[in-house]
C-alpha cells in the first residue's frame, strides 16, 4: 500500500467562499505528474491519471515497491508523454553505436553516463538512485543533480545499452543521446541564452532611459499627451525585458519554491513584479510615468553581474578541469626512441609505453607485450585481466605485469579520470564553515521577505511611494548569494593557485580538513630522499654483457624509484641496444621483481625476497640480485634528501606539527634523520604497507587525524587509511586513487609554505564573508527606511557579488605571493 498524495482535486474558481453550486468547473489531476486529467475514468482505485504513460509509470513503481517516490516531496514526477515504440531505440543494437556511448566494459559490466535534462528536484534523483529495484541488472546508478547526468553500472550479461535507455524513458527520463556524448566538452564561454537575454534587456533599457529623459528634466504634467504617449512605448519595450530577459530569474523562483526552498531570485522576482505592477497602475491612472526604466535596469544590471560571475567561475573551472589531475609524465615510442611528454600533449595514435604498476591515462590498443589490467580504479574490484594484442584497454586501468606498447584511440579525458579519482573518496568530509554559510544564506531569504513587508506596513500608511520603495529596494539589494560566494570562490582561487604551483587537490572539501591535521606521517624512500640523485655501487660477482642486458629488461619493466635507479646506473655500462625478450615477470609491491630470461630466473629486492637468511641481513640499504636462485651481489644506495627537507621541517614544527616516519627501507639514515626531526620523533623502519596501514590506524583509535606522505605507489593502502593521504610525483606515473592530493618531486621544497597557504584558506573565507555582512547590513539600512532608489539597488546588488569574486580571488593570489607560491595576479 502506499501513501495518497493530497492534491487529486483542485478546484478552479476565483472565490474563496464555502463550496456551493455557483462552482464552474472541477478539474481532477493526475497523481504522478500533477497536470490536468482529460479523462476522469483512467485511474487505479483512487488515484487519477492524465495519460497511460503515467499510468504505466506508476505501475512499475507500486509492482517495485517504489512509491515512496511520491512522499519525498511534493514536486511533480515527469510524465512520459511518448510511449517508447519498438524500433525506436534499435540503433542501440549495434555495438558500434554503443562503444561510441559508454565510457567503460568488460566481460561482466557496462559504465555509462546519460544526460537527463528532466532531472528537477530530489524525488528524481531518489528515484534514479533506485533503478536496480526497477532492473535487477543496473550494479549502481548515480545522478549528479547540477549536470543532470546519470552515471550507471549494469550487468552485460543480464540487460543491454537499449533495455536500459527504454526503461529511463518509460518511467519519464529518456536520455539526450549524442553519438558524442564520450568525448571531452571543450571549454565554453559563458552562457550564450543570457548573452542574448542581456543583448535584449540592455537595448530595451537605453531606449525607456531615452524615452524618459524628458521627464527627468521637467514636470510630468507640463506635456500630457507626449507623456502618455512614451509611457506606452515604455510599456512596450519593457515587456521583452520582463518576459525573455528576466525569464531565468522567474523560472529559478518557481522551481526553487516546487522544492520548497526560498532562493536568492524569489525576493528578486517579487520586485520585479512589484516595480512592473506599479508601473502599469501609473499609466493606466495617469498619475505617473511609472518606473519602467528602474524595471529593466534592475534585470540589466543583475543579468551583467551574474555574467561577469559566470564567466569568472567559468574560467576557474576551466583550470581545474583542463589543468591535469595526473599531473605525470607519459612514455611514447617516436621511430625507435622513447621520448617523455606532458600527459596533456598525448594525441590520437600516440604509442605509449606502460611500464608495471602505471596507471593507463587514455583508451588504447594493445600493441605489444603481456598486458593484465587491473581495473580495481574502475570497477573496484581487484581481478587483473588478461588482454591480447588488438584489443582494448580503458583509461583508468593500471597494468600489473611487464613493459606494454599501446597505441591511443582517444584523447585524455581530464573529467572522465577526474570521475573515476572522486568515486574513491571514501574520506567524505563537510567543513564547518560550509555548513555555517549554507544554513545562514538558507534562512536569510525568509528573513528578507519578513523585513520587506514589515518596511511596507510600517511607510504606507504615511507615505505609500516611500513604502514601495523600501519594498522593492529591501528585495533587490541584499544578497545573500554573496555569502555562498565567499566560500566557493576562495575554494576555486586557491585550488587554481596551488595548480600552478604542482599541487593538485580531489576536492575543495579538503582544504578546511588540510588545515585542521598538525601530524604528518612520512614515508622515506621517493618522499624525504630524491631518488632521482642517490649514489649507487654494485658489490659482488662481476657482471657480464649478457647478464646486464637481462637486468637492464627487467628492471625496465618496473615504475618502482628502485628499479629506475638501477636502470639509469647500468645502462651506460651496456653497450648495444637492450634486446632481451622478457618471458615472465612479476612485482610484489614493497618486496621486490622477478622475472624469466631466455630460461633463466632473475630476482631483484629486499634481502627475504631473493631467499637471503635474515641473520645474514645488515643494517644497511641494498637490494639483492638473485640469477637462477643464486645471490651474485647487490646494489647499495646512498640517498639524498630531497632539497627543502631541512627548512620544510623547520617551517611546520614552529606552526607546531609532529612528525613520524614510516619506512619500508632499513635504518641506516636513522642517525641522519634524528638530526634533522629530533630524536623525540617516532621512527619505524622495515615496514610492509600491511605494517604502515595498522600503525595509521592505530593512531587514529587514539583520537588523532593523520595526515600521510608517501610515493603513491608503495603506501597506497596508508594513503587511504590516513585522513588526507598526499602523493609525491617524481615525472612517473605514480598516480593512486588513494590520495586527497598530488605533489609533483620538484614542489616538494615549498611543502611547508603550501600548507600555510591552504591553512589562510578560512581566514579568507572569513573575510570575504565579514565584508559580505558588512554590504548586506549598510545596503538594507539605508533601504528600509525608503531612501534608495530601485535602480540604484539594482546596480548595488550585482556589484557586491562581483566584489566578492574579485576580493577572494585578489587576495588569495597576495597570499600566495606573501608565503612565496606563484600565483598571477
Amino acid at each position: 500500500m502506499i501513501k495518497a498524495k493530497n492534491y487529486p482535486i483542485v478546484i478552479v474558481h476565483n472565490t474563496l467562499t464555502a463550496p456551493s453550486s455557483t462552482y464552474q468547473k472541477i478539474q481532477t489531476t493526475c497523481f504522478h505528474c500533477g497536470e490536468v486529467c482529460p479523462d476522469i475514468n483512467n485511474k487505479i482505485e483512487d488515484k487519477h491519471f492524465c495519460c497511460d504513460g503515467c499510468k504505466a509509470v506508476y505501475k512499475i513503481l507500486n509492482d517495485n515497491g517504489l512509491c515512496g517516490y511520491y512522499d519525498i516531496d511534493e514536486s511533480k514526477g515527469i510524465s512520459p508523454k511518448l510511449a517508447p515504440s519498438d524500433d525506436r531505440f534499435a540503433y542501440l543494437d549495434d555495438a558500434t553505436t554503443v562503444r561510441s556511448l559508454i565510457s567503460f566494459e568488460n566481460e561482466i559490466e557496462i559504465h555509462v553516463t546519460f544526460s537527463l535534462p528532466q532531472i528537477h528536484c530530489s524525488s528524481c534523483v531518489w528515484l534514479l538512485e533506485h533503478l536496480y529495484k526497477l532492473n535487477p541488472a543496473v550494479k549502481k546508478s548515480e545522478t549528479n543533480f547540477l549536470r543532470k547526468q546519470l552515471f550507471i553500472i549494469f550487468d552485460k550479461q543480464q540487460t543491454s545499452l537499449r533495455k536500459i535507455v527504454e526503461l529511463l524513458a518509460t518511467i519519464g527520463y529518456e536520455p539526450h543521446l549524442q553519438l558524442s556524448d564520450t568525448k571531452e566538452k571543450k571549454y565554453n564561454s559563458p552562457n550564450r541564452k543570457r548573452i542574448h537575454r542581456l543583448t535584449v534587456a540592455g537595448f530595451c533599457f537605453g531606449n525607456i532611459m531615452l524615452l524618459s529623459f524628458p521627464e527627468y528634466l521637467s514636470d510630468y504634467r507640463r506635456d500630457v499627451e507626449m507623456t502618455e504617449l512614451f509611457g506606452y512605448l515604455n510599456l512596450l519595450l519593457s515587456l521583452p525585458v520582463l518576459l525573455y530577459s528576466g525569464s531565468e530569474f522567474f523560472i529559478s523562483a518557481y522551481q526553487g519554491l516546487r522544492a520548497r526552498f526560498l532562493n536568492i531570485d524569489l525576493p528578486l522576482s517579487l520586485s520585479l513584479l512589484i516595480t512592473f505592477g506599479r508601473s502599469l497602475y501609473e499609466i493606466y491612472t495617469h498619475t505617473g510615468p511609472g518606473y519602467f526604466d528602474s524595471m529593466a535596469g534592475i534585470i540589466f544590471f543583475m543579468l551583467i553581474g551574474r555574467y561577469f560571475q559566470d564567466k569568472k567561475h567559468v574560467s576557474l573551472q576551466f583550470d581545474r578541469d583542463f589543468r591535469s589531475f595526473f599531473p605525470i609524465s607519459v612514455r611514447i615510442a617516436i621511430g625507435n626512441t622513447v621520448e617523455t611528454i606532458p600527459l596533456s600533449q598525448l594525441k590520437v595514435k600516440n604509442r605509449m609505453i606502460i611500464r608495471s604498476t602505471e596507471l593507463i591515462p587514455a583508451d588504447s590498443i594493445l600493441i605489444e607485450g603481456d598486458a593484465r589490467i587491473d581495473y580495481s580504479f574502475v570497477t573496484g574490484e581487484a581481478r587483473p585481466e588478461h588482454v591480447k594484442a588488438g584489443e582494448l584497454v580503458y583509461a583508468g586501468g593500471r597494468q600489473t605485469a611487464g613493459e606494454i606498447k599501446l597505441e591511443v584511440i582517444h584523447e585524455v579525458e581530464q573529467s572522465y579520470l577526474t570521475r573515476l579519482w572522486n568515486r574513491e573518496n571514501t574520506k567524505s568530509y563537510k567543513g564547518s564553515m560550509d555548513n555555517m554559510v549554507h544554513k545562514l544564506a538558507r534562512h536569510f531569504t525568509l528573513f528578507l521577505l519578513l523585513l520587506s513587508l514589515g518596511s511596507f506596513l510600517y511607510w504606507a500608511p504615511s507615505d505609500m511611494n516611500r513604502g514601495i520603495h523600501a519594498l522593492t529596494t529591501i528585495l533587490i539589494v541584499a544578497c545573500p548569494c554573496a555569502l555562498l560566494l565567499s566560500a566557493t570562490f576562495t575554494h576555486a582561487s586557491v585550488i587554481s593557485v596551488l595548480g600552478k604551483n604542482g599541487v593538485f587537490i580531489k576536492s575543495a572539501n579538503m582544504l578546511e580538513k588540510i588545515s585542521s591535521i598538525r601530524h604528518i606521517i612520512w614515508d622515506k624512500t621517493g618522499t624525504l630522499t630524491n631518488v632521482k640523485n642517490q649514489k649507487i655501487e654494485y658489490q659482488g660477482q662481476e657482471l657480464n654483457e649478457p647478464e646486464l642486458q637481462f637486468i637492464l629488461a627487467l628492471v625496465n619493466q618496473s615504475n618502482h624509484p628502485i628499479s629506475r635507479s638501477i636502470y639509469e646506473y647500468l645502462r651506460p655500462k651496456v653497450q648495444t641496444e637492450i634486446s632481451k625478450t622478457i618471458n615472465f615477470f612479476q612485482e610484489k609491491i614493497g618486496e621486490g621483481i622477478t622475472g624469466e630470461i631466455d630460461t633463466h630466473h632473475f630476482a631483484i629486492g629486499k634481502a627475504s625476497f631473493v631467499g637471503l637468511p635474515l641473520r645474514i641481513i645488515e643494517k644497511q640499504s641494498r637490494t639483492y640480485l638473485s640469477i637462477d636462485r643464486h645471490i651474485i651481489g647487490y646494489f647499495s644506495f646512498s640517498n639524498e634528501i630531497r632539497e627543502g627537507l631541512v627548512e620544510n621541517i623547520q617551517t611546520l614544527q614552529s606552526k607546531g606539527y609532529q612528525f613520524t616516519i614510516l619506512s619500508g627501507d632499513n635504518a641506516d639514515q636513522r642517525d641522519q634523520f634524528e638530526i634533522y626531526f629530533g630524536q623525540h620523533t617516532p621512527m619505524f623502519f622495515g615496514q610492509s604497507p600491511h605494517d604502515k596501514t595498522n600503525k595509521i590506524h592505530s593512531y587514529q583509535a587514539s583520537g588523532e587525524q593523520v595526515m600521510m606522505v608517501g610515493d603513491g605507489l608503495n603506501d597506497a593502502g596508508a594513503l587511504m587509511q590516513s585522513n588526507v593521504g598526499i602523493a609525491i610525483s617524481d615525472d612517473v606515473n605514480n598516480f593512486t586513487p588513494a590520495c586527497d592530493m598530488i605533489m609533483e618531486g620538484k614542489s616538494f621544497s615549498q611543502f611547508g609554505k603550501i600548507l600555510e597557504y591552504i591553512s589562510s584558506t578560512k581566514r579568507i573565507i572569513i573575510a570575504s564573508f565579514i565584508l559580505s555582512l558588512l554590504y548586506n547590513i549598510v545596503g538594507l539600512s539605508i533601504a528600509v527606511r525608503g531612501e534608495m532608489s530601485p535602480l540604484v539597488a539594482a546596480i548595488l546588488m550585482p556589484l557586491s557579488s562581483i566584489s566578492i569574486i574579485l576580493f577572494t580571488t585578489t587576495v588569495s593570489r597576495i597570499k600566495a605571493k606573501t608565503v612565496g607560491l606563484r600565483a598571477s595576479l
